[in-house]
């Protein structure tokens, strides 16, 4: 990408559209940006925080919130911030941003590259960046909720605004809810997010009904074995050849369990085990990372896993009381996330009026990514969910763009924020009519 391109990017670009029922909205919005959002951006740019550890950046957002008149509530989960507004009878709405940032050293070469370190959960210091656009999130909810409190006339009920932690960790929507967003502050009917695509042309909408995103779970596996010298193998039971072995069978749980036309995947991200060279240690962990689409499939990989592990161990000669133990790990687990066809299609067609057709995307989604905005609108909770993406690369760089978590990470931040809050503003019009 040339750089040339990014740096302009903190000016004003105009975003191109059919004629908006609120005439004056796309000039609001983009008056919004140049005054507030812009350095907003780069502040969250600057400054990223790991998951659960989003202190200063909650803080931030709460106090925008706050400056703008809404009544707001922080550490919901741990570091999330909830924002109420009332505005009269009808629906709840939730409007989802997510706050954190990974640990990865930032090379993008932006003026306003993050120079970060923090400490994280496990106690060690990392380089931290904004790595997957939650920096553009977090701008355009404060954006989104200036412009619907300046149209409070336009629509009737409450929303919820909301910044999430520890999305990359899929648990942070799980300790919101665990601690009360449903019972402590208004229940949503609907529940809106969006995310930047890197890999989408900037200002561009994707929305489709069904499942957006797959779920995850992240297993592991502690495999034993009986510790010997390196010239002694027949002393032992090699856990590091067992673990190999594991690793290489597993592939066959997804070609060979699961119906070919469903989607799975099954990665072993990480092998650990063993301190020296000719010592056969006692134990290898492996850690995983588990993709499905439908409860029926993520059950048959994690049995799958199960039944690779100790069935290989067994014959290899690993007793039954040292047999391989397989579990979630803390809970990073999320559903796939599905969106609602009924308030997706109404959503869709408010953005159609708003944009035109030639601005939006029904592509299906690509890939097993997932997104833990699905455990707002697991099928318990009887919320309607609206996921969308919004694009963040210019259309001839897409091909150069550098992919999500990746050091070399950026997008441009002006049609992003301002389309995502203008698409945000018009669903919440749509969804939520003046009575």
């Amino acid at each position: 990408m040339k750089l040339s391109v990014f740096a302009a990017a903190l000016g004003l670009v105009c975003i191109s559209g059919v004629a908006s029922a609120d005439p004056a909205l796309k000039s609001d919005i983009a008056a919004d940006y140049s005054a507030n959002l812009k350095d907003l951006f780069v502040h969250f740019h600057e400054n990223p925080e790991l998951s659960f550890r989003e202190v200063e950046t909650s803080a931030r957002l709460a106090s925008e919130l706050e400056a703008l008149g809404l009544d707001v509530t922080t550490g919901v989960g741990k570091t999330g911030v909830v924002a109420v507004l009332k505005n009269g009878e009808g629906p709840v709405i939730l409007i989802r941003a997510d706050m954190d940032g990974l640990p990865v050293p930032e090379r993008s070469g932006l003026a306003y590259a993050s120079t970060a370190t923090q400490i994280d959960l496990d106690g060690t210091e990392k380089p931290v960046m904004h790595a997957c656009g939650h920096d553009t999130h977090m701008t355009s909810l404060v954006g989104t909720a200036r412009q619907l409190i300046a149209r409070k006339d336009a629509w009737s009920g409450t929303l919820v605004f909301i910044g999430q932690p520890a999305e990359e960790r899929i648990s942070g929507a799980r300790a919101m809810l665990e601690d009360g967003l449903y019972t402590r502050f208004p229940k949503p009917e609907y529940a809106l997010a969006f995310h930047v695509n890197a890999q989408g042309e900037a200002g561009k909408i994707g929305i489709t009904s069904g499942p957006v995103y797959s779920g995850s779970d992240s297993v592991d596996v502690k495999v034993h074995g009986i510790g010997a010298h390196g010239a002694s193998p027949h002393k032992g039971i090699d856990p590091v050849l067992i673990a190999s072995q594991i690793v290489v069978s597993l592939q066959s749980v997804v070609s060979r369990s699961i119906d070919p036309l469903q989607p799975g995947v099954i990665t072993v991200g990480a092998i650990h085990g063993g301190i020296k060279h000719n010592i056969i240690p006692e134990e290898v962990d492996l850690q995983i990372t588990v993709r499905s689409d439908s409860p029926d499939v993520r059950d048959t990989l994690i049995d799958g896993i199960k039944r690779i592990a100790e069935g290989t161990a067994l014959a290899y000669g690993v007793p039954g009381d040292k047999l391989p133990e397989v579990s979630i790990h803390n809970g990073e687990s999320t559903p796939p996330t599905i969106n609602d066809d009924e308030a997706t299609a109404i959503v869709r067609a408010a953005f159609v009026k708003e944009f035109g057709e030639d601005k939006l995307s029904s592509k299906k989604k690509e890939g097993m990514g997932a997104e833990d905005f699905a455990e707002f609108v697991a099928p318990e909770h009887g919320v309607k969910g609206v996921y969308f993406s919004v694009g963040g690369t210019p259309a001839e760089e897409l091909e150069t763009a550098a992919s999500h978590h990746s050091p070399e990470f950026r997008i441009l931040p002006e049609p992003v924020i301002t389309t995502a809050v203008e698409a945000m503003t018009v669903a919440v019009l749509e969804l939520a009519p003046k009575t």
